[in-house]
């Protein structure tokens, strides 16, 4: 009853800081995670897949043609059921307009469950992905792709969602820092287009690093191919990159443009735009504020200092104040192509801005240095040489800027080395590119774009069509092959060297008198197949036959676009800047994809960014890095846009190949990005062009699983074997397993086993099934063991406190008993003390009061007295002496006139042998003294009647005594004979006049007395 009312108790009253997770410890918070991460849930049962939709899968149609496709996704899409299986890959349509799928209790609805218990989700292709890499151990790679407005974005958005909640850091602010990266990214990659008002304009690659266990512990993102040629010229309809408009809004609402030098009337040359209303539209609109103060907080949050904000707003500021300056010709002596700055205040704010040198940068812009047999020579730019380095000097800024914030994202969330070391978790990535794009005009920019997603389109065919037949073929399997379009000699056209059109658009841009008619005219002769053409009537132009459709290309400005020239005037002006910012972004080298190189510098933990070279004033620049920066040289084979693209898509594809794919393919359903408006045409478009139709046959008739002997019995050995048992990697093993399970339509090839898409998730739910009865006993198992371990241990705790506390209460009392002993001891003393005293005073006031009676009867026969004692020299006298002195030495230590000076207390003393009575004076007897009395001095007419007496007898026995003077202190010790006549005695009362007669006598001849007879 007690143990129940305990356990209510509990339950009503929990530990206070089990309500709070932030208060947690480091080690409770990975114990948790670890916890909720095995497998003490509800066991699972396969027999769910009754209720499982047919219509969520495409492949269980039974007509499988594009009209019955289109249909069934035109119905689905009416009921807002935008997602829908092909197998394993997922097609996503977008809404254009926001759905309430995506809370944490849809989070935890598609939570390792089976993907046949809910209908499709994103979700669900996140958490296979995660299952898959707890299971397996194997990197993950989930490719997005589609066109561009189709939602490619918001999916990687709900992806990196899901895997957070799926991976539960150990920290809260792990996890908000994953999420705000997205929109910090965007802010400076994405801008609006005509078909889209987010469209990435770059590539994304983001990797979510696992430990071993799940717990998500850190990100990184790659970038490639930023589209830097926006930062200084729209398309019309089109907008700069985002953050211009939210930083000049954010600017302007703090009252700051005067601080950057920003104009609150006409707007930058960057950013304006047809209608010349942009800055009214920045400052009116509430959302670019909005937006503004978000990045602010994704700033904060990710972990960016004060100062590198402030530096990077600065950048922005100066990007947009270098746009406004212009140029004009001026004529000389010697030459009329010069070229110079008119207004300087558009000069002065931008290297204000910049913190650079006005003079030096009209000097960079309109002239540059060519170096020739060792000889430097100045020369002038022309009007259009100085916009172009202007519009180059930009461009770098940006590119090298969102470079830098990428960076600098990924030393603030790389992994605890406490946690676990990188190379030991585990990856899934998220790839998030530009769309294949057809505009009305297409320049270099949508080459790059359309070529990127080719490759992206090849790598899905080989994991989808072409690796899957060629297994087919090499294990023996009876399939039918699918005809699918293979986009390979299109992609041999465009990277193959020499004859390729990106290594025959390098190979002219070397050349300082090509043009862009010699480039077309070039890869006319050389490009002779059926994917390139060449319309007539029109000379810049060639046309691409692509997977998603035929575009026709402008070569206008594509050589000067791909040479990407930066002068070495402009960098080496830039390096001089007080911000320090600037000054690092040009001192690191750039990588063979274009991007700045992750820096090694020691830095502090506060800030990792800024190099420790670069201190306050003049910057001392590192040499090292001024030899290695490419874009330094003056020869025509540095770097060119197209080799970054080609090295970009070469580092791309090497990560992705790492990982097992999962495919989501976006589907835009119409053009006006209207909800509920299902463009029939245009999907079917999307369809075929990304081969989802031959993706249906395939997945239907094929094996998209295919798992070698040894790693299947590995994998699944617990669903037919004991734990303890070792089977052989054969088929038979395979064979015992799959019937165990009772699959169905599986193949055996000669090495591998062929799985539908649908067995791999009902094997891993059986062996999540078992594992969990294994974890359930083994927890009952520990359980028990750490009961009685625990038990052991608390009874030894009890005997050993039992120990402690014995021989503590034996020292207390002790120690007690030693305390009281101590208090009486020393009571008795003061006692015994105060007793001792008024006894001695009590008698010393009898002795007084006795001495003054007989003085008062005796001092007028005194003299007389004396004489008759000495005349008849009787031995009594001396007795009477002795009987005197007992008297006075009742009286104690307190005596005016006498002192003992020997502090043992009593003892007998040796009587003079001259006197007649030496038997009686050797048992006298001294009275005890007080401690720590003084010696007392003797003055009286007494003591000096004595002493003269005493001198001429010491005299006459040959003492070497000095006679003293009359009135001289004298100080008694042990050896002097008068002390030792006052030693005590006992003696008879009539002895008194004797010692009288003794002391006052005055006779010379009475120290013969004192001589031996």
């Amino acid at each position: 009853m007690r143990a129940g009312m305990e356990d209510k108790e509990k339950k009503i009253n929990p530990p206070p800081t089990l309500l709070h997770p932030e208060m947690w410890c480091e080690e409770f918070n990975h114990f948790i995670s670890q916890h909720e991460r095995m497998h003490t849930r509800r066991p699972y049962h396969v027999q769910d897949g009754e209720k499982y939709c047919l219509e969520d899968d495409l492949v269980n149609l039974e007509a499988l043609d594009e009209d019955t496709i289109v249909h069934q996704l035109q119905k689905r899409y009416a009921d807002l059921l935008i997602y829908t299986y092909v197998g394993d890959i997922l097609i996503a349509l977008n809404p254009f307009q926001n759905l309430s799928i995506y809370s944490p209790q849809f989070s935890r609805l598609y939570h390792g469950v089976k993907r046949a218990s809910n209908p499709p989700h994103i979700f669900a292709s996140a958490d296979a992905a995660y299952q898959c890499m707890v299971t397996f151990s194997k990197d993950q790679c989930i490719v997005i792709s589609g066109e561009s407005g189709s939602g490619k974005t918001e999916s990687a958005h709900l992806i990196v969602q899901h895997l957070t909640f799926l991976g539960k850091a150990n920290n809260q602010t792990l996890r908000e820092k994953i999420l705000q990266v997205n929109p910090l990214v965007e802010a400076f990659g994405n801008a609006c287009t005509v078909i889209n008002d987010n469209s990435s304009r770059f590539g994304k690659y983001l990797e979510m690093m696992f430990t071993p266990t799940g717990v998500v512990m850190g990100a990184r993102i790659s970038e490639y191919l930023l589209e830097k040629s926006r930062v200084i010229k729209q398309a019309a309809g089109e907008k700069n990159f985002h953050i211009f408009y939210y930083i000049y809004a954010g600017l302007y609402h703090q009252k700051k443009l005067s601080e950057f030098r920003l104009p609150e009337e006409k707007p930058p040359r960057y950013i304006a735009d047809e209608t010349g209303s942009v800055v009214h539209d920045i400052t009116s609109k509430e959302s670019y504020r909005r937006q503004f103060e978000a990045i602010q907080h994704c700033f904060r949050i990710i972990g960016f200092t004060d100062k590198e904000v402030y530096s990077v707003y600065r950048i922005l500021a100066g990007i947009l104040n270098i746009g406004n300056i212009e140029f004009a010709a001026i004529s000389s002596q010697h030459q009329t192509d010069k070229s110079e700055v008119p207004d300087a205040e558009a000069l002065e704010n931008a290297a204000s801005v910049l913190g650079i040198s006005p003079e030096e940068l009209q000097e960079a812009l309109t002239s540059h240095c060519v170096v020739t047999r060792g000889e430097t020579i100045v020369r002038a730019n022309t009007v259009d040489r100085a916009a172009d380095v202007r519009d180059a000097m930009a461009k770098a800024l940006y590119g090298r800027l969102f470079s830098w914030i990428v960076n600098r994202i990924n030393t603030l969330l790389q992994p605890d080395k406490n946690i676990c070391h990188a190379e030991d978790g585990m990856n899934v990535g998220i790839l998030d590119i530009f769309g294949f794009e057809n505009f009305q005009r297409n320049s270099f920019e949508q080459l790059c774009i359309n070529i990127a997603n080719e490759q992206i389109q090849y790598y899905f065919n080989q994991h989808v069509f072409a690796l899957e037949q060629v297994e087919y073929q090499s294990e023996g399997i009876d399939a039918v092959p699918v005809e699918y379009e293979d986009n390979r000699p299109l992609l041999d056209m465009f990277l193959q060297k020499p004859l390729g059109l990106l290594a025959l658009l390098d190979e002219e841009s070397r050349f300082p008198q090509a043009t862009d008619q010699t480039l077309v005219d070039k890869c006319e002769d050389h490009l002779r197949c059926k994917y390139f053409w060449r319309p007539k009537g029109v000379e810049l132009c060639f046309g691409i036959q692509h997977y998603a459709g035929k575009v026709l290309y402008d070569a206008s400005g594509v050589l000067e676009k791909n040479r990407d020239t930066l002068p070495a005037d402009v960098v080496v002006v830039l390096r001089t800047s007080e911000n320090k910012l600037l000054q690092q972004l040009f001192s690191i080298p750039l990588t063979k994809t274009g991007n700045l190189a992750q820096t090694r510098a020691r830095v502090s933990a506060a800030s990792r960014s800024l190099p420790p070279h670069f201190s306050a004033g003049k910057a001392k620049v590192d040499t090292l890095e001024v030899i290695r920066h490419p874009e330094e040289t003056t020869n025509m084979k540095r770097q060119t846009m197209a080799s970054y693209f080609r090295y970009s898509l070469m580092d791309l594809l090497s990560k992705m190949v790492v990982g097992q794919p999962h495919f989501v393919r976006c589907i835009k359903p119409n053009d006006h990005r209207e909800a509920l408006r299902f463009s029939r045409e245009r999907v079917l478009a999307q369809l075929r062009s990304t081969g989802i139709l031959e993706t249906v046959s395939i997945r239907r008739q094929g094996y998209s699983h295919r798992i070698r002997f040894e790693e299947f019995v590995k994998r699944y050995y617990y669903l037919a074997f004991r734990a303890h048992q070792t089977p052989p990697p054969s088929k038979e093993s395979c064979v015992a397993i799959l019937e165990k399970s009772r699959l169905e339509h599986w193949v055996l090839g000669k090495t591998k086993v062929f799985l539908k898409y649908y067995h791999v998730e009902q094997l891993n739910l059986l062996l999540q099934e078992v594992l969990g009865r294994v974890v359930v006993l083994q927890a009952y198992t520990k359980g028990w063991l750490a009961a009685r371990r625990y038990k052991r241990v608390r009874e030894k705790r009890e005997k050993g406190a039992t120990a402690i506390q014995s021989a503590w209460r034996g020292y207390d009392a002790r120690r007690k008993f030693k305390k009281i002993s101590n208090r009486r001891r020393e009571s008795a003393v003061h006692i015994q003390a105060a007793l001792q005293g008024c006894v001695d005073h009590k008698s010393y006031l009898e002795v007084e009061s006795n001495n003054g009676q007989a003085d008062t009867t005796s001092n007028s026969s005194v003299t007389e007295k004396t004489r008759d004692s000495q005349a008849q020299s009787s031995p009594k006298g001396f007795d009477g002496f002795a009987g005197h002195a007992n008297k006075l030495s009742l009286a104690g230590t307190d005596s005016p006139c006498l002192v003992a000076p020997d502090r043992q207390g009593p003892r007998p003393r040796a009587a003079p042998q001259s006197l007649g009575s030496a038997t009686g004076l050797a048992q006298k007897q001294r009275t005890p003294h007080r401690r720590c009395q003084q010696p007392k001095m003797l003055s009286s007419p007494e003591d000096t009647m004595y002493y003269n007496q005493l001198n001429g007898t010491l005299e006459y026995q040959g003492s070497k005594r000095k006679p003293r003077k009359l009135g001289q202190v004298k100080v008694l010790d042990g050896d002097d004979e008068y002390y030792k006549a006052l030693s005590p005695v006992d003696c008879s009362p009539e002895d008194s006049n004797s010692a009288h007669r003794f002391f006052f006598s005055s006779s010379p001849s009475t120290g013969d007395s004192f001589l031996p007879h």
